[in-house]
């Protein structure tokens, strides 16, 4: 009996250190199943319809399906992140985001600054002005008037250009709806965006806005990234995912999914 009781505690025991063993390797596999877990912090102002905004919880939108596209197909989690456009741009200058999408304009002087994806759509810089403005068809109307933008966009950066004589005054406002709204309740003469989101808004909420003449000047948008090894690597991946969704006619259809037009292919400038 002695020599039973002996082998039975031995046995026991030898149960409780297999079993420890094996909770010590479930440990070590659920952590290294974490930290090979690839995730990309990606930017939005969650304000910026139909490219980046809410429904309810939840962020949707045309830049917004589209990033979430090309990262699951490239096997990343996404971990998104929101404020106003100028403190995307800055998240992403100092390294605490990945890139941003919120249909960022690639321009000379942000090239200098990060690597870009191959371009996914084309816009328009746009001003409107409120549809009891009868005296405003044209942007040089606009001069010796005030005209509303997103500080930071480059949008705001394209009519300081046209202004060549300084002869607008541009208000800047953190979000798209305060720059908005001040046009909408004509406590500004214009405002300036996209032609494509302009339209998208026009149409979704029935505004009181008019088209100012033609755009001003033609921009390509696409996903910057850090001017790093590491940046340099996301940008080629996701330029290849772009070519492929153009090539599939996926991002046409995402396009007029959401702005009832197809605006991933340059227009006539």
């Amino acid at each position: 009996m002695k020599k039973l009781n002996i082998t039975l505690v031995a046995l026991a025991g030898l149960g409780i250190l297999s079993a420890c063993g094996n909770q010590e390797t479930n440990s070590s596999a659920s952590s290294d199943s974490v930290a090979s877990e690839k995730v990309l912090k990606v930017g939005s102002t969650g304000q910026s319809f139909p490219n980046g905004y809410k429904e309810g919880d939840k962020l949707v939108g045309f830049d917004v399906e589209l990033a979430e596209k090309i990262a699951g197909n490239l096997g990343y989690k996404i971990e998104w992140v929101t404020t106003d456009f100028s403190g995307l741009m800055a998240q992403l200058e100092s390294g605490r985001i990945d890139t941003v999408a919120n249909a960022v304009a690639i321009t000379e002087e942000r090239s200098e600054q990060y690597n870009f994806a191959v371009p996914y759509s084309f816009y328009g810089v746009q001003l409107v002005t409120n549809t009891e403005n009868e005296d405003i068809n044209t942007p040089e109307d606009l001069k010796g008037k005030t005209v509303s933008g997103v500080l930071g966009s480059n949008n705001v950066k394209n009519l300081e250009k046209f202004d060549t004589n300084k002869e607008i005054t541009i208000r800047t406002y953190e979000t798209r709806d305060g720059a908005q709204q001040d046009a909408v309740n004509n406590r500004v003469d214009g405002y300036v965006n996209s032609r494509p989101i302009l339209a998208a808004e026009i149409k979704k909420s029935d505004l009181p806005l008019k088209f100012v003449g033609d755009p001003i000047v033609y921009e390509d948008i696409s996903f910057p990234f850090s001017k790093t090894e590491e940046g340099e690597k996301l940008a080629d991946e996701f330029s290849k995912e772009i070519e492929a969704l153009k090539e599939s006619g996926e991002l046409k259809k995402l396009s007029e999914k959401y702005f009832d037009e197809d605006i991933t292919v340059k227009t006539n400038e």
